[in-house]
């Protein structure tokens, strides 16, 4: 069944590329509405953004949603992988400004929110997308691929020259809660160096190693180091989470990411969807249900994370 929230809950913090404080609510939503966005900040015109793939308007350092109108909201993956995580498949996000907060870097925030909430089964079936056939597209050194599996997976590895990072690599099975206890907690990560080329085009404002992992070399930066030695790797498949999550409903097949961003990952989603042959819509039966991301969590999970 598709599930949404009991009851709303806030969020509030800085945003990381502008620095300025964003206040953001997550609302419950009826069955097939959906996730979308409102911006509670614009007075005149259409305020609503819908959460898919079609509506990415940017990729640069985040995932950016736009209308037609031109109302648009940044930095949403991180939510909407905790969205997707936690089986999530109806809700409305107020949020008072083009950017969401960028907490702790991680979703473990979001998650922590919405499990002391609580999710609330529906009385609609969850529709999910199962993959027929391989799809992939390569940017440069960058690539990803959507192909048939049982269960919904995904794999990636990163290559970095920076010894603190180097090359990681990881495949998890998303069924049964494993994004809260394997992915939610993993934060963003950068280089030292680009978060000062960052700040000198007046990005990454509000970014600072309170919501982030950064490195020099060897070295990491952030205070207490990493949650988890392959951190960097496990935040991309967050990412990707997230950003799959915009194809506006469950994908049931392997997600495989090698040095994939947001840009590519939403590339993947145009080329899955102008192939039909490539995929099909399924009505989930209860045992397909039980192996969507999210299926059997409870609270009682969130002490697993940071």
């Amino acid at each position: 069944m598709q599930n949404t929230l009991k009851s709303a809950v806030t969020f509030s913090g800085v945003a990381l590329h502008s620095g300025r404080n964003v206040k953001m609510v997550v609302r419950p939503a009826g069955p097939q509405h959906g996730i979308w966005f409102r911006r509670t900040d614009i007075d005149l015109g259409d305020v609503m953004i819908p959460a898919l793939w079609d509506a990415v308007s940017d990729t640069t350092l985040c995932t950016r949603l736009s209308n037609a109108a031109g109302a648009s909201v940044s930095t949403v993956e991180h939510v909407m992988a905790a969205l997707a995580g936690c089986g999530i498949h109806n809700a409305l996000i107020d949020v008072d400004g083009p950017e969401l907060p960028i907490l702790d870097g991680s979703s473990a925030p979001f998650v922590r929110g919405f499990l002391a909430r609580g999710v609330q089964a529906q009385s609609v079936p969850v529709r999910a997308l199962q993959i027929l056939r391989p799809v992939e597209v390569t940017v440069g050194s960058a690539s990803a691929r959507l192909e048939p599996a049982a269960d919904p997976e995904i794999a990636f590895r990163i290559e970095f020259d920076d010894a603190a990072i180097g090359t990681q690599e990881k495949s998890l099975v998303m069924s049964n809660g494993s994004f809260v206890r394997e992915l939610c907690d993993s934060r963003t990560f950068c280089r030292n160096s680009d978060v000062e080329a960052m700040r000198a085009r007046g990005l990454a404002l509000g970014g600072t190693t309170e919501n982030a992992v950064v490195v020099d070399g060897e070295k990491v930066l952030t205070p207490g180091g990493l949650r988890h030695a392959d951190e960097p790797v496990r935040h991309k498949m967050l990412d990707a989470l997230g950003d799959l999550a915009l194809a506006g409903t469950p994908i049931l097949g392997r997600y495989v990411g090698l040095r994939a961003g947001h840009g590519v990952t939403n590339r993947l989603l145009h080329a899955l969807f102008a192939d039909p042959s490539a995929y099909r819509m399924v009505t989930c039966t209860a045992d397909l249900s039980a192996r969507l991301p999210g299926s059997g969590i409870s609270r009682a999970e969130i002490s697993a994370v940071a």
